[in-house]
């Protein structure tokens, strides 16, 4: 039997660990990406889906359109930027950045921004936002939106998983341990040291960025 790291794509094969999965003790983490054990799901075998003609119109239904406030379009306009710098175009990421900058000093104070309130939109990106997303970008063929939601998707269940073991641990969790998140698909990993290469979007160990700790009054 053979069982799937929801977070990174590992795999942990039974028959050559030569332990079984059940038996592996609860405290037992993926060897790629830290996520606990219970990120783990039986893998089943895929089928290639069945490949269909799309016909896309030019003209975007009104229903689809939305105002997006400052704070969505600071994280649309830094994430251009991050792309962008994938890409070597340092003049177009410093653009988007410095709109990303713009956004963000216009977006308000957000009261229930606790964790709690950032836990709950987690779980609904999770259950409706990413597959909503993916289905669209199928049915439209867009295989680059389907790259963004399968990268999203599993940084945002780490993130999700952290806040959990935050809740359970309390400050001990992060105690004498370093952050590092992904430049490139944010995917965030707790450790001495940022893996070889994310888990998730296979970029090397250089492009993770420590984050500094805030000193608390």
């Amino acid at each position: 039997m053979k069982y799937i790291c929801s977070i990174c794509g590992y795999i942990y094969d039974e028959e050559k660990e030569g332990t079984l999965f059940a038996e592996l003790p609860s405290s037992w983490s993926c060897p790629m990406c830290g996520a606990p054990k219970s990120a783990f799901e039986p893998q089943e075998e895929q089928t290639a889906p069945e490949r269909k003609e799309v016909r896309i119109s030019a003209q975007m239904p009104d229903d689809d359109m939305k105002r997006m406030s400052p704070g969505e379009l600071s994280v649309l306009f830094s994430n251009l930027a991050r792309g962008c710098e994938k890409q070597y175009k340092a003049e177009e990421a410093s653009m988007f950045r410095e709109l990303a900058a713009y956004f963000k000093a216009a977006a308000p104070d957000i009261p229930d921004a606790g964790i709690d309130r950032l836990s709950e939109l987690l779980k609904k990106d999770i259950a409706e936002s990413y597959p909503e997303t993916m289905a669209s970008a199928k049915e439209a063929g867009d295989r680059g939106t389907q790259r963004v939601c399968v990268w999203g998707e599993k940084v945002t269940k780490m993130l999700d998983m952290l806040i959990s073991r935050c809740r359970e641990e309390g400050p001990a969790f992060l105690e004498n341990k370093e952050i590092w998140v992904c430049s490139v698909c944010g995917f965030v990993y707790i450790g001495d040291n940022p893996p070889e290469i994310c888990p998730v979007c296979k970029v090397p160990s250089w492009k993770f960025e420590k984050i500094e700790r805030r000193e608390v009054v």
